[in-house]
């Protein structure tokens, strides 16, 4: 899945073989409303807009995927197992730290080393799921696409002709992915928790959720400063850890799962021109 300025594109490799393409232009709920386009408030709606997108993009080719023999997964279908996936991550990356952290209570001396502890702990619980699942015979596959994807877009921002053979050359780790947005929203949540203090269990609960869209916001803006300034070696240095985690969500791709990302990447291309930055960055973005 890639996203442009103001289309996405979808494309799933059919059950015949073939590829399937859908391309939709995108409606960026900032359009006519300023106060969508301050800082952090931005990086806010951009999740809630990626996530949203994400879901329909994720019923829409589960449903190209099978065929048509198969039954349509319905809203209700996939809204279950988001819910189902939403109650299991809170659990496992919010609850669980918790809960670990706060029964050693007595051997943290200070509410900071408790907020420190109960980061790095959480972070470690997010390497592992991600080192479990990568194990998976089907996720894997989604890995393999989503280096596939970092490889289209290297070669985009090469020049090179759009085909297998260049693009299998480059690597599946781009500084522009999700990953590296997600270690750096566990990472501030250290910094913006430490505030909180250690109040009863339920209450650090609520203030691990209530604290994400400001966490998420602040990440938001450290990515886009880091986009803008790729070749400071202090950015190099926080992009590091996330180039470092790639290594578990890509994998490297076959030729057939290249050719599905070079859909995508065209589908994009099809509906709007791609257009490069004064550092030969591509226009457009990853949806994994």
């Amino acid at each position: 899945m890639m996203r442009g300025k103001r289309h996405w594109s979808l494309a799933v490799r059919r059950p015949d073989e073939g590829i399937g393409v859908h391309s939709e232009p995108l409606k960026p709920l900032a359009d006519g409303h300023a106060y969508l386009r301050l800082p952090v408030v931005r990086g806010v709606v951009g999740l809630w807009e990626s996530l949203s997108l994400g879901m329909r993009a994720l019923a829409m080719s589960a449903n190209e995927s099978m065929g048509e023999e198969e039954e349509d997964i319905s809203r209700k279908e996939l809204g279950v197992s988001i819910a189902i996936g939403v109650i299991l991550a809170i659990g496992l990356f919010v609850v669980l730290p918790l809960f670990v952290v706060r029964s050693a209570h007595s051997l943290l001396p200070n509410s900071s080393l408790f907020v420190l502890v109960e980061g790095l702990l959480r972070i470690l619980i997010l390497i592992a799921y991600i080192w479990v699942v990568s194990r998976i015979k089907q996720l894997r596959r989604v890995f393999e696409y989503h280096g596939a994807e970092h490889k289209t877009i290297h070669a985009l921002e090469a020049g090179l002709e759009l085909v297998p053979e260049n693009v299998k050359k480059f690597s599946p780790l781009h500084p522009r992915c999700g990953t590296n947005f997600l270690l750096i929203v566990m990472v501030l949540a250290i910094a913006v928790f430490s505030f909180v203090g250690v109040p009863g269990l339920l209450w650090l609960i609520l203030s691990r959720l209530l604290g994400i869209p400001l966490i998420v916001g602040l990440s938001y803006e450290v990515i886009k400063y880091a986009g803008r300034h790729k070749d400071s070696r202090a950015m190099h240095l926080v992009m590091i850890p996330g180039l470092l985690l790639q290594k578990l969500t890509t994998r490297e791709p076959d030729l057939a799962q290249i050719e599905v990302a070079i859909a995508a990447l065209e589908g994009v291309a099809a509906a709007e021109p791609i257009e490069m930055d004064h550092g030969g960055r591509a226009d457009v973005e990853v949806m994994a």
